[in-house]
């Protein structure tokens, strides 16, 4: 159901990218809108990833520079059975994760040491096996084509008016640039953001199920949703384009009303993931090698969450 209603809103998206061409310049300017979405898309089918990581500036961690990080990650994996995807790590306090990359053969996942710092390495796993649901179901090429689209539409409607003169092909004149101007940039981002609340369920409950343990990721959500509200996340005001990317947004405008919003309310998230555990699934199973090895690296000083007080200021890589 969630992957036909995707499917939908994505078709609607793509209707409304060629209407708005057509109320700009007719069946000429459908066309050209057409040309500039092929090509939008294109670009970032192959450079999202790589750009969203560069403009948050993530490093690729492995397993000699983050063991503990790095082998939970692993686990994970091998439980949902997915292709090992490259692991970052971004200097950010707001905890907070993110999944790019176009399917599961060249996905990353990256976290912000907030993350790894104000969390358990139980909250982290579960935070990370949503990240790898958000792989699985091809999540982050979906949003990427939303909000491609969603950012041509707002592009062709800045340039309204310079269609909108006597020799318009417009044929509804300037009530088309009107609709343009507001409604197509307004019924985008709601779609766009329609897309995103919906893909953020699934990803909750298989994150859950690879985890095995809906607990863990229900406290993740809360304790990211507290920080989130008051520890500002420079890079994301930023681009605010790539908010819909996170577990949790991570825009301090988050306040607004719930039909503005990028996630779904952090409550009835909380609420679906403890009626999983009251019904007993998500399994019992959790990714207890990753957690051990954690919590073994937590002796060592030069490495991961275990850092000691000669080198409190590092990060979560050596």
């Amino acid at each position: 159901m969630n992957t036909m209603r995707t499917a939908m809103l994505l078709a609607f998206m793509t209707a409304l990218f060629m209407g708005v061409g057509f109320l700009i310049g007719g069946r000429g300017g459908m066309m050209i809108a057409f040309l500039v979405a092929a090509a939008m898309n294109f670009f970032s089918y192959w450079n999202s990833d790589s750009m969203v990581l560069r403009a948050y500036r993530a490093q690729e961690v492995n397993e000699r520079t983050a063991p503990e990080f790095y082998l939970l990650v692993r686990d994970l994996v091998v439980k949902a059975g997915l292709p090992m995807p490259k692991v970052y790590v971004f200097d950010n306090p707001q905890p907070n994760a993110f999944a790019t990359g176009r399917n599961p053969q060249n996905a990353a996942v990256a976290a912000s040491t907030g993350l790894l710092q104000r969390l358990t390495p139980e909250e982290v796993a579960a935070v990370m096996a949503h990240e790898l649901a958000h792989i699985e179901n091809r999540d982050t090429l979906t949003m990427t084509i939303t909000a491609t689209l969603a950012g041509a539409i707002s592009m062709l409607s800045n340039f309204a008016f310079l269609f909108s003169g006597r020799d318009n092909r417009n044929p509804l004149g300037f009530i088309g640039v009107i609709l343009a101007m507001i409604v197509a940039p307004l019924a985008a981002m709601l779609v766009q953001m329609a897309i995103s609340r919906t893909r953020e369920y699934a990803a909750d409950r298989r994150g859950a199920e690879i985890c095995g343990q809906p607990r863990w990721l229900a406290s993740a959500l809360q304790k990211i949703a507290g920080d989130a509200s008051h520890i500002e996340n420079v890079e994301a005001e930023r681009n605010p384009a790539t908010a819909h990317m996170f577990i949790i947004n991570p825009l301090n405008g988050r306040r607004m009303d719930n039909l503005f919003s990028t996630h779904p309310d952090t409550r009835n998230r909380i609420e679906a993931l403890l009626a999983m555990t009251d019904i007993g699934q998500g399994g019992s199973t959790p990714p207890e090698p990753a957690v051990k090895a954690t919590r073994k690296a937590r002796s060592v000083p030069s490495t991961g969450w275990g850092r000691g007080p000669a080198d409190s200021s590092r990060g979560p890589w050596s």
